[in-house]
């Protein structure tokens, strides 16, 4: 049984994108899925990384679950959180799901060597979105073991 099955606490997912149809899609097809699940919204890599260390304005925020992570961002790309993330050990086991539209060899293959979790290419329309979030659902909230201990992850 999954720890998200264990607990009736929402399930924090963090989404790190600046395209806001994209945001809007994604904040849908989570709300179809009938899981409580807190998306916040982190526009580009800067406000990323300061939600997840939880730096001034964001002392409050709370560590994700599961991370789906653009590559193409303003002020610090995708890659560059990922490798942030996967270099410091109190952050390092957030699953990070890279949501893109490249399908560029090489975002791929430095994406899977940065340890991302896995490596998506964004649905182009409500219904793919819809697919993606059902397919997220099911794996990293229902089949997949995480810590239970949220310290495991700060």
């Amino acid at each position: 049984m999954s720890i998200m099955r264990k607990q009736d606490r929402p399930v924090e997912v963090l989404l790190v994108e600046d395209n806001e149809g994209d945001v809007f899609l994604t904040r849908k097809a989570f709300e179809k899925v009938g899981r409580k699940v807190n998306l916040k919204v982190a526009s580009d890599g800067e406000m990323a990384i300061d939600m997840i260390l939880k730096n001034h304005p964001y002392d409050q925020a709370v560590t994700p679950d599961l991370l789906l992570l653009d590559i193409n961002l303003p002020k610090r790309d995708g890659l560059e959180i990922l490798q942030f993330i996967k270099a410091h050990d109190r952050i390092r086991r957030i699953p990070v799901i890279v949501l893109s539209s490249s399908r560029a060899e090489g975002d791929i293959i430095k994406s899977y060597d940065l340890q991302a979790s896995s490596y998506i290419v964004k649905p182009n329309d409500p219904l793919g979105y819809g697919q993606f979030v059902e397919a997220v659902e099911k794996f990293w909230f229902e089949c997949a073991e995480l810590p239970q201990d949220k310290r495991a992850f700060s």
